[in-house]
Protein backbone atom coordinates (compact mmCIF):
# COMPACT_ATOMS: atom_id res chain seq x y z
CA UNK A 1 0.00 0.00 0.00
CA UNK A 2 1.51 3.36 -1.23
CA UNK A 3 0.85 6.88 0.44
CA UNK A 4 0.44 10.17 -1.36
CA UNK A 5 1.80 12.93 0.35
CA UNK A 6 -0.35 16.34 0.18
CA UNK A 7 1.18 17.96 -2.68
CA UNK A 8 0.79 21.26 -0.93
CA UNK A 9 3.38 19.91 1.30
CA UNK A 10 5.98 19.01 -1.58
CA UNK A 11 5.25 22.07 -3.31
CA UNK A 12 9.19 23.60 -1.72
CA UNK A 13 10.58 20.80 -0.60
CA UNK A 14 14.44 23.38 -0.32
CA UNK A 15 15.69 24.22 3.00
CA UNK A 16 14.79 26.19 4.73
CA UNK A 17 10.89 24.63 5.11
CA UNK A 18 7.85 26.79 5.10
CA UNK A 19 6.94 27.90 8.46
CA UNK A 20 3.49 25.90 8.03
CA UNK A 21 5.82 22.78 7.33
CA UNK A 22 8.30 23.27 9.92
CA UNK A 23 4.79 23.61 12.21
CA UNK A 24 3.72 20.33 10.94
CA UNK A 25 6.61 18.13 11.32
CA UNK A 26 7.18 19.96 14.79
CA UNK A 27 3.28 18.71 15.65
CA UNK A 28 4.99 15.29 15.29
CA UNK A 29 7.65 15.24 17.98
CA UNK A 30 6.83 14.51 21.25
CA UNK A 31 8.66 16.06 24.16
CA UNK A 32 9.41 13.73 26.81
CA UNK A 33 10.74 15.59 30.23
CA UNK A 34 13.38 13.85 32.54
CA UNK A 35 14.76 11.50 29.32
CA UNK A 36 17.23 10.18 29.69
CA UNK A 37 18.21 12.38 33.25
CA UNK A 38 16.52 15.03 34.91
CA UNK A 39 16.23 18.06 33.67
CA UNK A 40 16.62 16.76 29.75
CA UNK A 41 13.67 17.12 27.80
CA UNK A 42 14.24 14.49 24.95
CA UNK A 43 12.38 15.49 21.30
CA UNK A 44 11.33 11.61 20.62
CA UNK A 45 10.82 11.22 16.95
CA UNK A 46 8.88 8.14 16.59
CA UNK A 47 5.80 9.97 16.28
CA UNK A 48 6.95 11.43 12.83
CA UNK A 49 8.43 7.73 12.63
CA UNK A 50 5.38 6.19 12.28
CA UNK A 51 3.46 9.08 10.70
CA UNK A 52 3.30 7.76 6.76
CA UNK A 53 2.93 11.54 5.62
CA UNK A 54 5.56 13.18 7.91
CA UNK A 55 8.29 10.59 7.47
CA UNK A 56 7.54 10.48 3.53
CA UNK A 57 7.82 14.68 3.55
CA UNK A 58 10.62 14.19 6.28
CA UNK A 59 12.76 11.82 3.82
CA UNK A 60 12.00 13.55 0.55
CA UNK A 61 13.34 17.04 1.98
CA UNK A 62 16.18 15.42 3.13
CA UNK A 63 16.90 13.49 -0.29
CA UNK A 64 16.46 16.57 -2.16
CA UNK A 65 19.16 18.54 0.21
CA UNK A 66 21.54 15.72 -0.08
CA UNK A 67 20.63 15.92 -3.62
CA UNK A 68 21.70 18.91 -4.03
CA UNK A 69 25.58 18.23 -2.36
CA UNK A 70 25.95 15.59 -5.28
CA UNK A 71 27.27 12.84 -3.11
CA UNK A 72 29.25 9.47 -3.67
CA UNK A 73 27.53 8.21 -0.42
CA UNK A 74 25.32 9.04 2.81
CA UNK A 75 26.64 7.82 5.69
CA UNK A 76 24.56 7.24 8.78
CA UNK A 77 25.44 7.93 12.36
CA UNK A 78 23.87 4.86 14.88
CA UNK A 79 21.33 4.58 15.71
CA UNK A 80 18.72 6.65 14.14
CA UNK A 81 21.01 7.49 10.78
CA UNK A 82 20.84 4.34 10.29
CA UNK A 83 16.90 4.78 9.74
CA UNK A 84 16.59 7.58 7.49
CA UNK A 85 20.35 7.34 6.00
CA UNK A 86 19.68 4.08 3.64
CA UNK A 87 16.01 5.62 2.50
CA UNK A 88 18.20 8.91 1.40
CA UNK A 89 21.04 6.67 0.12
CA UNK A 90 18.18 4.40 -2.05
CA UNK A 91 16.54 7.80 -3.16
CA UNK A 92 19.73 8.99 -4.75
CA UNK A 93 20.69 5.97 -6.25
CA UNK A 94 24.03 5.96 -4.05
CA UNK A 95 25.55 3.64 -1.40
CA UNK A 96 25.53 4.04 2.34
CA UNK A 97 27.97 3.90 4.60
CA UNK A 98 27.27 2.89 8.67
CA UNK A 99 28.81 4.94 11.53
CA UNK A 100 28.89 2.15 14.45
CA UNK A 101 29.90 1.98 18.09
CA UNK A 102 32.63 -0.37 18.88
CA UNK A 103 32.37 -3.97 18.11
CA UNK A 104 29.74 -3.87 15.79
CA UNK A 105 31.95 -4.14 12.29
CA UNK A 106 33.05 -7.06 11.31
CA UNK A 107 36.03 -6.43 9.25
CA UNK A 108 39.05 -3.93 10.04
CA UNK A 109 38.15 -0.48 11.19
CA UNK A 110 38.75 2.67 11.95
CA UNK A 111 37.79 4.26 15.34
CA UNK A 112 37.81 7.81 16.92
CA UNK A 113 37.12 8.40 20.39
CA UNK A 114 35.68 11.56 21.32
CA UNK A 115 35.12 13.53 24.06
CA UNK A 116 31.25 14.10 26.25
CA UNK A 117 30.36 16.45 28.26
CA UNK A 118 30.90 13.44 31.03
CA UNK A 119 33.20 11.34 29.75
CA UNK A 120 33.84 9.53 26.42
CA UNK A 121 32.91 7.54 23.37
CA UNK A 122 34.13 6.43 20.18
CA UNK A 123 32.53 5.78 16.69
CA UNK A 124 34.28 3.09 14.16
CA UNK A 125 33.91 2.82 10.34
CA UNK A 126 35.08 0.11 8.12
CA UNK A 127 38.85 0.93 6.77
CA UNK A 128 38.06 1.02 3.48
CA UNK A 129 34.52 2.36 3.26
CA UNK A 130 35.54 5.33 1.17
CA UNK A 131 38.24 6.56 -1.35
CA UNK A 132 40.40 10.03 -0.81
CA UNK A 133 37.66 12.26 -2.05
CA UNK A 134 34.96 10.97 -2.25
CA UNK A 135 31.30 12.98 -1.55
CA UNK A 136 29.77 12.32 1.86
CA UNK A 137 26.73 13.98 3.56
CA UNK A 138 26.96 12.51 7.04
CA UNK A 139 22.71 12.05 8.34
CA UNK A 140 21.62 11.65 11.69
CA UNK A 141 18.22 12.35 13.39
CA UNK A 142 19.17 15.23 15.54
CA UNK A 143 22.17 17.90 16.23
CA UNK A 144 22.25 18.49 19.88
CA UNK A 145 25.99 19.41 21.60
CA UNK A 146 27.52 18.25 17.84
CA UNK A 147 30.31 15.72 19.83
CA UNK A 148 28.94 12.97 17.72
CA UNK A 149 28.55 14.51 14.52
CA UNK A 150 31.80 16.10 15.10
CA UNK A 151 33.55 12.84 15.64
CA UNK A 152 31.79 11.19 12.66
CA UNK A 153 32.72 14.13 10.25
CA UNK A 154 36.44 13.63 11.83
CA UNK A 155 36.38 9.92 11.01
CA UNK A 156 35.87 10.12 7.55
CA UNK A 157 38.30 13.37 6.82
CA UNK A 158 40.55 10.06 8.56
CA UNK A 159 39.79 8.17 5.58
CA UNK A 160 39.96 11.03 3.19
CA UNK A 161 36.40 11.86 1.86
CA UNK A 162 35.09 15.16 1.67
CA UNK A 163 32.54 15.72 4.13
CA UNK A 164 30.09 17.86 1.70
CA UNK A 165 26.96 17.94 4.49
CA UNK A 166 25.63 17.12 7.77
CA UNK A 167 21.94 16.59 7.88
CA UNK A 168 19.61 15.92 10.57
CA UNK A 169 16.04 16.38 10.79
CA UNK A 170 15.73 18.16 13.97
CA UNK A 171 18.27 21.03 15.60
CA UNK A 172 18.62 22.18 19.22
CA UNK A 173 19.91 25.75 18.67
CA UNK A 174 20.01 26.96 22.15
CA UNK A 175 23.03 23.91 22.50
CA UNK A 176 25.31 25.42 19.69
CA UNK A 177 26.33 22.18 18.46
CA UNK A 178 26.45 23.64 14.70
CA UNK A 179 29.62 25.93 16.04
CA UNK A 180 31.47 22.53 16.92
CA UNK A 181 31.15 21.50 12.84
CA UNK A 182 33.37 22.60 10.26
CA UNK A 183 32.64 25.31 8.50
CA UNK A 184 33.18 23.71 5.06
CA UNK A 185 30.32 21.34 5.10
CA UNK A 186 26.48 22.61 4.67
CA UNK A 187 24.90 21.84 7.82
CA UNK A 188 21.17 21.38 7.55
CA UNK A 189 18.07 20.45 9.72
CA UNK A 190 14.41 20.44 8.70
CA UNK A 191 13.53 22.07 12.14
CA UNK A 192 15.28 24.19 14.59
CA UNK A 193 14.18 24.35 18.33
Amino acid sequence: MSTQVDKSKLEKLSLPLSVENQDWIKSKIRDIPDFPKPGIIFKDLTPLLKDVDAFTFAIQALTEKCRSLNPKYIAGIEARGFILGPIIAYNLGVGFIPIRKPGKLPYEVQKLEYALEYGTDCIEVHADAVEKNDRVVLIDDLLATGGTAGAADNLMKVLGANVVGIGFIVELAFLEGRSKLPKESDVFALITY
